[in-house]
């Protein structure tokens, strides 16, 4: 099973069309392309993740004038996107159908294809507070890293092929949650990547 997007090249840069933050405020927030063949025979379902394993894990170094965020501090990883129970007769997910501009407060109910459900991604927490933009973040929502971070951020698209035509997750799920139902249920899995920065000295 392989996956590619016709949005930006494997491995390479995504544009800013494609990410909630650009250089000059808010980016485009569209979800960009992604096709997929190959899947196994038996295949009941699909599962479609966006993580960047890139995340800083100090807060208090993120977003300041004063200094840049070392690439050597520990990262963690930051959801922007999780949807499950895709037909496997979907071959393809076109730009813009799921988001297509920022939302301040998060999507409610999501465009995606037809019987599959997307979850909350992370920015649910991030904005957690944030009197102008907390709110649940459904659906897709893209890189938005600091401005400040030394490292360029990759964003990796994983779809699974599974074996059962629903997943066990709660109405309000997340990444977390498909992770922990599709084990033992997974019969393939592909991923690529692309990857964005905010920082005007790396891009």
């Amino acid at each position: 099973m392989r996956i590619w997007s016709d949005s930006f090249p494997a491995g390479g840069p995504i544009a800013a069309e494609f990410a909630l933050g650009a250089i000059d405020g808010f980016g485009g927030n569209r979800n960009p392309h992604l096709a997929w063949d190959g899947v196994p025979e038996g295949t009941r379902s699909l599962v479609l993740l966006c993580i960047d394993p890139d995340a800083p894990t100090v807060p208090e170094t993120v977003g300041r004038e004063d200094m840049e965020i070392p690439v050597e501090q520990p990262r963690t990883e930051f959801v922007h996107w999780a949807m499950v129970d895709i037909a496997p007769a979907v071959v393809a997910i076109e730009a813009g159908s799921c988001s297509d501009r920022p939302t301040r407060g998060g999507k409610r109910q999501p465009p995606g294809p037809e019987g599959a459900r997307q979850g909350l991604n992370d920015y649910t927490g991030w904005f957690a507070g944030d009197a102008h933009m907390g709110g649940d973040y459904y659906g897709y929502d893209g890189p938005y890293p600091p401005f400040n971070d030394a490292r360029v951020h990759r964003y990796f698209f994983r779809l699974f092929a599974l074996d059962v035509p629903r997943l066990d997750v709660p109405d309000r799920f997340t990444a977390a949650d498909a992770l922990r139902a599709m084990q033992g249920h997974v019969l393939a899995e592909a991923a690529v990547h692309g990857t964005y920065t905010l920082n005007s000295r790396l891009g």
